[in-house]
């Protein structure tokens, strides 16, 4: 329990906004709701969110000591008072989450509070299986990463020795994921293996291809295989040998077939026919193949789990 007496340059606020200002990370209707179930007293007793306080009010506040921090990077997920997830499935170690395209994986320029880490650690915060007070360092923590306008599977640890797991297990190749794209054109041969070099650009965050070893170029191998062609779109599934920036953009977008949407590496007068904006690419298949001692995700081996519906193939391959 927190109490404030209220001073001279406190008084004659509406409570709502008093409290607002001492708890910045608690959410707006989370503190109405506060007010209302008597969370919130002044002087002993009920108030109303818009009473004038006065000089000499004290309030008493039973509310979590973690809403009275200041706002930084790690705490924002205390913001979202109702966090949106699509959960394809959650047990004690993890979380897999079909995240929409549009929303970013983690925090960058452009976006700090409404990103997929902050959604999964305020729903585990708030079904109490998860508080930061309770560790020293330990935060649930996404295992893969997927482009802003990319949709699909994205596992989070929920403890470090899963996180320890999955680290190794995606470095060493032993979880496979496959993508369903739509790419402009028929690749021929209609299944097959398309092997580059990638070169980042930081700057124009962009990558190149390439045919041949360059500096500071990266090896990056894709598998392919057409699942539907109607007209001038093919359905394709793409695995990655290989986790590259834009990989799978751009090795397909340096064959003559890009992918439909992509506003970087794709074709504007084809996207704007068809009003896409976002790449049609989707990470919708995720297999535990695990040939190594697995630990306490052992259980987890030979399991494959699969997003039930793509939008873009309910679009356009129905």
């Amino acid at each position: 329990m927190r109490e404030f007496t209220i001073g001279k340059n406190d008084a004659d606020q509406r409570l709502d906004r008093f409290l607002s200002k001492a708890m910045p990370l608690l959410p707006p209707a989370l503190l109405q709701k506060y007010i209302r179930i008597k969370r919130v007293k002044c002087n002993g007793g009920r108030c109303q969110r818009d009473q004038r306080l006065r000089e000499g009010d004290v309030l008493q506040l039973y509310i979590n000591d973690e809403f009275f921090e200041q706002p930084r990077e790690d705490n924002l997920f205390l913001t979202l008072f109702q966090p949106k997830l699509n959960i394809l499935y959650e047990d004690e170690n993890i979380l897999l989450a079909d995240k929409r395209p549009g929303l970013v994986v983690h925090a960058d320029e452009t976006e700090k509070v409404n990103t997929l880490i902050n959604h999964i650690q305020a729903y585990l915060y708030q079904k109490r299986e998860w508080n930061p007070r309770w560790e020293n360092a330990f935060a649930p923590a996404l295992c893969n990463r997927i482009d802003r306008n990319t949709g699909g599977i994205v596992i989070a640890a929920k403890n470090a020795e899963a996180l320890r797991i999955l680290t190794a297990k995606i470095r060493d190749r032993e979880i496979t994921k496959k993508y369903l794209c739509v790419i402009l054109g028929r690749m021929d041969p209609p299944q097959g293996r398309l092997d580059c070099f990638l070169l980042k650009d930081e700057g124009r965050k962009q990558v190149s291809v390439y045919h041949r070893p360059v500096p500071n170029g990266k090896s990056a191998a894709t598998l392919y295989r057409t699942l539907q062609t109607r007209g001038e779109l093919s359905l394709v599934e793409a695995e990655l040998l290989t986790g590259r920036t834009h990989q799978i953009r751009a090795s397909f977008a340096d064959a003559g077939h890009p992918l439909l949407g992509d506003g970087k590496y794709g074709r504007g007068e084809v996207n704007r026919r068809y009003g896409e904006t976002r790449q049609a690419l989707y990470s919708y298949s995720l297999r535990f193949d695990f040939p190594t001692d697995a630990g306490i995700l052992e259980y987890l081996r030979g399991r494959t789990f699969t997003v039930p519906q793509v939008p873009f193939v309910k679009k356009y391959f129905a």
